[in-house]
């Protein structure tokens, strides 16, 4: 997809949803108007159901990673907390509906990750919103990310696949929400440190991983960097292959597939995902989401239901995790002003 009709396209959207928000709720106008909200505390909260918002489609790792959240969440406080697929414009979408046009109540999160945050800011100055505007609750999971290629791909292990990619980049195809998805971004490291020019390959862009993989498996896409719980059923039922996840070990789930690493090329990119909330936001509330997700992450039944969809836990609190993306959004920058992704 051409990125200049990509912007254009995010700009029609946003406008949509703009206008379409401004029809539909009285709700706060912005993250000023949030910010300026009488923080009323609400002692008994959650006295209502609420909404999850996922800027993806359903099936990708911030879907399932959010429902197992939510299930939890749900039987804890009592009230039904209902997820919420806003997909489009690389997660933008689903992002400023959650946080410019929500009540700053609680009663509307925002399921957070790296390709919704950091490299979301880092490589579109187009957005209606800014890192200000998301106030962050918790980190949840870190998954590493893994390289996938379709089950019959001639290539025996990752180092091959690299000196193809290094030999004939122009007929390398990759799958990403955008030219700011954490795909493009793996790419890119990766390109580089292989010593292939980025620019050769090109770009398919999806809705998510729910996309992505079933295109990757039929032979479509080249390569799909997805998280290991994203990848995962459709590598077990033999439709994909896994070639090398990125990380300091071994994914516990596929103890056979070597890392990065291990093949000479050490990449740092990474996926996690966690929880925001409009800025505005009481404080009783943001520390009640928190505490229950550290409560969340230490407890066996919520661990099992991680391992079930082969993801891990990994906790960070609200100072925390504020920092993390923080840092994560400037060296991001830094990466798509290089590479020319920042539109």
């Amino acid at each position: 997809m051409k990125k200049k009709g990509f912007v254009s396209l995010l700009a029609v959207a946003l406008l949509t949803v703009t206008m379409l928000s401004g029809c539909a709720a009285p709700a706060a106008k912005g993250s000023a108007g949030n910010a300026a909200a009488a923080k009323k505390e609400d002692p008994k909260y959650p006295t209502k159901p609420i909404d999850y918002v996922v800027s993806f489609g359903a099936g990708g790792g911030n879907d399932i990673i959010a429902r197992a959240v939510a299930e939890y969440l749900s039987k804890e406080w009592g009230q039904p907390i209902n997820v919420v697929n806003k997909a489009g414009a690389g997660g933008a979408i689903g992002v400023n509906e959650a946080l410019k046009h929500s009540k700053p109540d609680g009663y509307t999160v925002l399921g957070t990750s790296v390709t919704n945050t950091s490299t979301l800011l880092a490589g579109t100055v187009t957005l209606p919103f800014t890192i200000a505007d998301f106030q962050f609750v918790s980190k949840v999971v870190e998954d590493p990310l893994a390289f996938i290629v379709k089950e019959d791909a001639p290539w025996k292990d990752f180092k091959e696949f690299s000196d193809w990619a290094k030999n004939n980049t122009d007929q390398l195809t990759y799958a990403t929400p955008g030219p700011s998805g954490i795909a493009t971004f793996a790419i890119s490291e990766w390109l580089d440190l292989i010593g292939a020019d980025f620019s050769k390959a090109r770009m398919i862009t999806t809705v998510g991983a729910s996309e992505s993989m079933p295109k990757i498996a039929g032979g479509h896409i080249t390569v799909g960097v997805l998280s290991v719980s994203e990848a995962a059923t459709m590598v077990k039922a033999g439709k994909a292959k896994m070639l090398a996840v990125v990380s300091g070990k071994r994914s516990q789930y596929f103890p056979d597939v070597p890392t990065a690493d291990e093949s000479g090329i050490k990449m740092t990119v990474k996926w996690w995902t966690g929880v925001a909330v409009p800025v505005g936001t009481p404080d009783s509330i943001v520390k009640k989401w928190d505490e229950a997700i550290a409560k969340m992450s230490k407890d066996p039944a919520f661990l099992e239901k991680l391992k079930s969809i082969n993801a891990e836990s990994s906790y960070l609190s609200t100072a925390e995790v504020t920092k993390m993306v923080k840092e994560e959004t400037e060296k991001y920058v830094e990466v798509a002003t290089k590479k020319g992704l920042r539109k």
